[in-house]
């Protein structure tokens, strides 16, 4: 699941960026539907997106709450999303403020405390690798530590998915200090849910239904998976892109952290009653506790200099736009995108789901930043005085400071995953005028350029992001952007650990293919078979073990790595797609990379046999770079846990 919650600038790509003109244009239903008339539908057809749903709303009332394109692509012409947007859709990760709400009831009620330690609430323990307290206050902020897992994130199916099952079931290690480095947590979130369960009496499901849908009177919204019934024939279809098949029903493993089904209008609802415009009796928080809900979770106290940046609220992203407040949730299964967010200050709320991914999932993703930005410059654009930045000199100084290549600490740390680390990294640069480049962006994946605002501080040229950084002794250990997300310094044994084994593998393959290659070079010349003394030496003082059992140990370990490196690419890149990988399939590849690694054994044998005997120059070089080759590969797969007894993933 990603959280899809950065909200970077973007050129327009799909909608066009509207200009800050100094007056506001009324929030009404006329203007919204003109503009989202004019802006979404030719959006969708560019980007290959099937169907889309948008609510607003604005001083107590729905202002609109609309269906674009189709829910279902099929043969007979399909089927549009309803007009009146009581399709629904699946708004991934935008679950998690029902969730947040759902907890901040309970603090409401004095059932939960936002400071205790989790295990008060708990019947299983959580292994830690810190001695301070794990609070929910962390699990709504995405600071409990973890790292991240993959495995029974989205499944499909008719099987309910079972919370404490996946809870308990290979969970992640508990890496940083609880409350000191963001890392965006979808098991976080799913211990928050489970904790509503343990403190109500009531699964999660059921709670949401009591506490939240029917208070409101949201009729079309479930995270009970499969769907009910009544509403299973209503649900959009979700598409890869909208020329190809719908694709099965998606069953969210951590139910908490996102398998919310709902409908634009009951989106509108929830909205209102965030904003405290719906009466008395059906408000879900006081105004009190909201506000405290969208508030900082965490103070300089805890974050230290990561508090520069946009910071998560209990359960929130904040996202502050043209001197607005603004607080938002992205999500994102396989197929549905979606957004969310209200701007308390002004009574205002915006929610935008699409259900496809589209030709370019990038650009699907800024499609909806670009309408959430055109959303806030065309009816809230008083622009925000952009801090003047430091000089050039010094900024320039801490740019070169800042240079080097990172990674997200939302990533894998004890598992075999963790070799994608050097991969999906991002390299940070000095640019002449002072500025800091970054190839990517970590929150738009797109490059982007920054200035120095503060100490520590740098916010986007031409937008409004900031990122905050973090050192120690003089040493960056960090940079946090985007609310919930911090990249991390990659040491440069890692760094060099993927073009290596590219190397390696590449020397391995030709090797392998040398022998027969020679073989079939020699026949075709032919050339006589070679001659040996009473001894078993050749003409060139070759033992006879020389060609027979040593190279044949060497050719089978070299066989069995590339085995292994072609076996672990096609694990690395099935699980990416959230397709699961049995324990028997790596495990097989793990046996490989054992045989790969043993054979260094026979390759040494041969190697200092062939540096006694004094073979030709070529042969001794050929055994030593074999051997280099096999112990690169091997080191790779010992550096990241490719041997690990424990394969989560």
């Amino acid at each position: 699941d990603h959280p899809g919650a950065a909200s970077g600038a973007h050129a327009g790509v799909a909608l066009g960026t509207a200009s800050r003109a100094t007056g506001a244009e009324e929030l009404n239903s006329s203007n919204v539907d003109h503009w989202l008339d004019e802006a979404l539908p030719p959006a969708l057809e560019a980007n290959g997106i099937a169907g889309a749903a948008v609510a607003v709303v604005h001083d107590g009332a729905v202002v609109t709450a609309r269906g674009f394109g189709r829910a279902d692509t099929g043969a007979d012409g399909g089927t549009p999303v309803d007009a009146d947007a009581d399709t629904l859709f699946r708004p991934g990760s935008v679950s998690k403020v029902f969730t947040a709400t759902a907890v901040m009831q309970l603090v409401e009620r004095g059932d939960l405390d936002l400071d205790a330690d989790v295990s008060e609430y708990l019947d299983f323990e959580i292994d830690r690798n810190f001695d301070a307290d794990l609070t929910l206050r962390h699990l709504l902020s995405h600071t409990p530590g973890f790292e991240e897992r993959i495995a029974g994130l989205i499944g499909s199916g008719d099987r309910p998915a079972d919370l404490r099952d996946a809870l308990v079931t290979d969970p992640p290690e508990q890496v940083y200090a609880p409350g000191t480095t963001p890392a965006y947590s979808n098991y976080g979130n799913a211990l928050a849910g489970y904790i509503v369960e343990r403190v109500s009496g009531k699964t999660f499901e059921d709670y949401v239904d009591d506490h939240i849908f029917e208070p409101l009177g949201m009729a079309s919204s479930t995270f009970r998976q499969p769907l009910p019934g009544e509403l299973r024939d209503r649900v959009s279809q979700g598409y890869a892109d909208a020329s190809g098949s719908a694709q099965p029903f998606e069953i969210v493993g951590t139910p908490p952290a996102g398998a919310l089904s709902s409908s634009a209008n009951d989106m509108a609802r929830f909205m209102l009653a965030q904003l405290g415009a719906v009466p008395e009796r059906d408000l879900l928080l006081r105004d009190e506790t909201r506000e405290l809900m969208y508030s900082p979770a965490l103070t300089e106290a805890e974050l230290g200099s990561f508090a520069g940046a946009q910071r998560m609220t209990l359960g929130l992203f904040e996202e502050d736009r043209n001197g607005h407040r603004v607080v938002g949730h992205g999500g994102d299964t396989q197929y549905f995108h979606s957004h969310l967010q209200l701007y308390p200050d002004d009574g205002a709320g915006i929610f935008v789901s699409v259900n496809s991914s589209g030709r370019d999932a990038l650009e699907t993703h800024e499609l909806r930043t670009d309408l959430l930005e055109e959303f806030a410059d065309r009816y809230f654009p008083a622009p925000e005085a952009a801090p003047e930045p430091v000089d050039a000199a010094t900024m320039r100084e801490n740019a070169e400071r800042l240079a080097g290549t990172y990674a997200a600490a939302r990533g894998f740390h004890s598992t075999f995953l963790s070799a994608l680390d050097p991969v999906m990294s991002y390299r940070l640069s000095a640019r002449d005028d002072g500025r800091l480049a970054m190839n990517p962006d970590p929150g738009t994946q797109r490059p982007n350029v920054y200035e120095q605002i503060g100490d520590g501080v740098w916010r986007e040229v031409d937008g409004e992001r900031r990122i905050a950084v973090r050192t120690e002794d003089g040493r960056v250990t960090g940079i946090t952007h985007d609310s919930a997300f911090t990249i991390l310094p990659v040491d440069a044994e890692r760094q060099v650990g993927p073009p290596i084994l590219a190397g390696a593998t590449a020397v391995l393959l030709l090797a392998l293919l040398a022998w027969p290659a020679g073989a079939l070079w020699r026949r075709l010349r032919r050339r006589p078979a070679r001659t040996r003394d009473r001894h078993g030496h050749d003409r060139h003082g070759h033992d006879r073990h020389d060609g027979r059992r040593w190279r044949v140990l060497t050719r089978v370990g070299v066989a069995s790595a590339l085995l292994a490196v072609a076996g672990w690419a096609a694990i690395v890149l099935t699980v990416m797609e959230l397709v699961e990988v049995p324990a028997v399939v790596i495990r097989g590849v793990q046996a490989l990379q054992v045989i790969g690694a043993l054979g260094m054994i026979p390759a040494i044998v041969l190697l200092v046999g062939r540096i006694r005997r004094r073979a030709r120059w070529h042969l001794i070089a050929g055994a030593a770079v074999t051997l280099l080759a096999l112990s690169a590969v091997t080191n790779f797969a010992i550096m990241f846990r490719f041997l690990s007894p424990d394969i989560s993933y």
